[in-house]
This record gives structure tokens, C-alpha cells and sequence, in this order.
């Protein structure tokens, strides 16, 4: 099987309201402010931040672009941009999923709706390339999910059809696309759900835990 992977939210950590809270203490005071605050940042990744994911504007851009549309200092803004590497920690539980699943033959890859900056932090700073062939950053192809043209480039780039892909993605808009496209899905909502499910369909052995 040629299983796909997201990034953030499955393979690193990703979570917008405590990130924030943590980032910005002086605005957010526990995590569902951050929430209401991060869908005005990020705006469930359209807008700015959507330019910024496809590598169509740049860091400085957003910032600005950011910091117009809501009034809060560019410097603040500037200040949550240049945390968002720290945040990307690689999560234990899918590390050993992702080894588990080498272990039993499987093919991996990823596709990841990532600004460009971001995806050289993570090729600077990750095992990538141990734990995966080969990867698709939305930041370097100018396209993100979950538009269709993603998911065919990656199909392209990695010598496959989508019928024997199974992706795991933690956004439901994602997953809906993907099948749209015949690929096989799997939402993932934390490593051990997704450990169990994998065993589900035999693409693990209980034993490989």
C-alpha cells in the first residue's frame, strides 16, 4: 500500500488555539479564545494565510496582510509567523506509526499544505527523508489541498494511482477530496485511533505495536 501522510496535526503538532495561547498570552487567555482568535489569523487557511500555504506571497506579505485586515502590530503578527517552527514537533505516537508501517512493507510519502519557509525548517530539522521516499509541499507547487490539482501532481510525482494510495489527513474537506479522486482515506484524529484502524484493515499486525 502507498500510504500518504499530512503534516500538521498528524505528523507534527499542530494546534492553533494552545499555540496561540502560548504565543500570545497578552490576547489569548486559554484555548477557545485561541480558537476564535485563530480562525481570524488563519482563517481556515484561505485568505492570506491560503496565499501564504501555496507559496504565492511570502512571509513578509502575510504579515502585512494580516496585520491590515485585522488591526493587530505587524510585529505581533510577525511574532506568530516566526513561532510556528517551534511548534511543528514531531509527534511520538505517529513516529512509531510511520516506523511500524515501514516495518511491514508499506510504500510512505506525504503531501502537506505548508509554506515554503516551514517545509525547509522541516527538512533541516527531520529525519524526512528515513521516513518517507518522497513529499509534496503545497508552498513549492504553487497548489494546496484540497484542490484536486494536489492530489494528481502527487500521483504524478510519486509513480502511483490513486486507488492504491491511503491518506491520512486530520481535515475532513481533505479526506472528501481525496476520495472524490479514488483515493483510499483515513480521517486521523490521534496516532492510536489511527494505529487501530490501519490493524482494521490489515495493514498492520497487532503484534507490530
Amino acid at each position: 500500500m502507498n500510504i500518504v501522510f499530512d503534516f500538521g496535526g498528524v505528523v507534527f503538532r499542530w494546534h492553533p488555539p494552545s499555540f496561540l495561547a502560548r504565543v500570545w498570552p497578552h490576547r489569548v487567555a486559554d484555548e477557545v479564545q485561541g480558537a476564535a482568535i485563530a480562525a481570524e489569523f488563519f482563517q481556515n487557511y484561505g485568505g492570506d494565510w491560503g496565499a501564504f500555504d501555496q507559496g504565492l506571497i511570502d512571509a513578509p506579505t502575510v504579515i502585512a496582510r494580516i496585520a491590515a485586515r485585522t488591526g493587530w502590530p505587524a510585529e505581533e503578527v510577525a511574532q506568530v509567523v516566526a513561532a510556528v517552527p517551534d511548534e511543528l514537533q514531531a509527534q511520538a505516537g505517529t513516529v512509531a506509526l510511520i516506523e511500524a508501517l515501514k516495518q511491514a512493507g508499506h510504500r510512505l510519502f506525504f503531501l502537506s499544505n505548508m509554506p515554503e519557509p516551514y517545509a525547509d525548517h522541516l527538512e533541516r530539522s527531520q529525519p524526512l527523508a528515513q521516513w518517507f521516499e518522497q513529499g509534496v509541499f503545497s508552498g513549492r507547487v504553487k497548489v494546496s489541498k484540497p484542490r484536486a490539482e494536489i492530489f494528481d501532481l502527487a500521483c504524478r510525482q510519486f509513480g502511483v494511482n490513486a486507488q492504491s494510495c491511503l491518506f491520512l489527513d486530520d481535515h475532513p474537506a481533505n479526506i472528501e477530496a481525496a476520495q472524490a479522486l479514488g483515493w483510499q482515506t483515513l480521517l486521523f484524529r490521534m496516532p492510536e485511533q489511527a494505529r487501530e484502524e490501519l490493524q482494521a484493515r490489515g495493514l498492520l499486525s497487532p503484534v507490530a505495536q
